[in-house]
């Protein structure tokens, strides 16, 4: 495993790093669905004012923001970690399990709920930031807001939290995150520019249609979807890495991923659901466009029942950048990968976060291929090198102070 180094001035600290392996697995052995993160939110609040920190809880829901001020006025950056873990019979991509267990004696005590995206980890990595930054606030030349968020797997707890003003309140300068990913673990790799997809909820309704008539309009729409979903964990880290090369990523600048369903009551005329996944966003109104007009030349129509699209989450390109600059001399050039495109498959409500105040998601290697953790979001058989929850801290802990020095 590489990468896991000095990180600056915060050496590993291993009574740290096992308590917030602790931490990863006492969350893991007890997930919590989107807007049920009581539990969860709690061990988090619990942490963070035993470091000192002004917490605040019950923000947006089972939110929790908690602020560090430093030794001197400064600008002040806001970390993020989401709290929620996923129905294993809807949120999961349908892999065949390998029989591998790596997480015995703290898997999930809860039937078909459980940390299959690695929010655990972001959650222990984040816990472990404030703590280590707490312990010396003279490194920090600024304010810190550390915002653990619920519901982010449905996309609303970004947008519930924001809508208090709570966070606004505290006019960040830059936003920060870390999210797991199947790249070897001691690797961290930045995405300047590029970030992951946004979201449209349509429905294509056919008043006086027949089950016919909607299939042909179906299959039309079926036409506009450029990423067919991966077909195995090999497949999925193969289109993963592909983003990190130059190539590849070239032909990728565009996608759009379309889920199709049907929708049949006695009552209502025909109709048909859809999802799009988009990058970039600029194409949603012409896809839009594209799909009001087959629908019509049906004889049917579209509606849009959260109203607009749910933007892309595009990270910065100067201080994506600029931290994997500095990334890349506090962990060394090789734990630093550079991503070239958008992940077509995935989507991030941190998007609002960044929309208050630019900066960047990371995504963070969890992947040993020696002991088969896959490192693979959203699959049955996700598991994750631990130790990289201590190179997130020390990672994050650096680039923060750095960025607060940044004036």
């Amino acid at each position: 495993m590489r990468g896991i180094v000095d990180c600056g001035q915060y050496a590993p600290v291993t009574t740290i790093d096992d308590e917030l392996i602790e931490l990863r697995r006492e969350i893991h052995r007890h997930p919590e669905l989107a807007g049920a993160e009581r539990q969860t939110a709690g061990l988090v609040a619990e942490q963070l004012r035993a470091a000192g920190l002004r917490v605040t809880t019950g923000v947006g829901g089972h939110g929790v923001l908690a602020v560090l001020d430093g030794s001197a006025d400064g600008p002040t950056v806001v970390y993020r970690a989401d709290l929620d873990a996923v129905d294993v019979r809807h949120n999961a991509l349908p892999f065949p399990r390998s029989g591998r267990v790596f997480d015995e004696g703290f898997a999930s005590r809860v039937p078909e709920v459980a940390h299959l995206c690695g929010h655990d980890l972001h959650t222990a990595i984040g816990v472990g930031v404030a703590r280590t930054l707490a312990r010396d606030s003279t490194r920090v030349r600024g304010r810190l807001a550390f915002v653990f968020q619920p519901a982010e797997e449905p996309l609303q707890g970004a947008r519930a939290m924001l809508a208090t003003g709570l966070v606004q309140k505290l006019a960040p300068r830059e936003s920060y995150a870390l999210h797991c990913a199947p790249f070897p673990a001691g690797t961290l790799t930045v995405s300047p520019g590029y970030g992951l997809p946004g979201v449209d909820n349509l429905r294509i309704v056919l008043p006086g249609g027949d089950d016919a008539a909607l299939a042909a309009v179906a299959a039309e729409v079926a036409k506009i979807n450029t990423v067919e979903p991966p077909r195995s964990v090999d497949d999925y880290h193969a289109r993963f890495h592909a983003v990190l090369d130059p190539r590849i990523a070239a032909s990728i600048q565009e996608s759009v991923s379309v889920v199709q369903w049907s929708e049949h009551t006695p009552e209502a005329p025909p109709a048909a659901g859809l999802m799009l996944k988009v990058w970039p966003q600029e194409l949603f109104p012409e896809l839009r466009l594209r799909i009001e007009r087959l629908a019509a030349q049906a004889g049917g129509h579209v509606e849009y029942p959260y109203g607009d699209p749910f933007p892309a989450m595009v990270n910065s390109v100067d201080l994506s950048a600029a931290a994997g600059d500095y990334l890349s001399t506090a962990l060394g050039p090789e734990s630093v990968l550079w991503g070239r495109a958008s992940w077509p498959h995935n989507c991030e409500d941190f998007a609002l976060f960044l929309d208050e105040a630019p900066g960047a998601m990371f995504y963070l290697g969890v992947a040993d291929a020696g002991t088969g953790m896959n490192g693979a979001p959203h699959t049955l058989d996700f598991a994750a090198d631990e130790r990289a929850i201590g190179l997130g801290v020390r990672a994050m802990a650096g680039l923060l102070t750095h960025r607060l020095a940044a004036g």
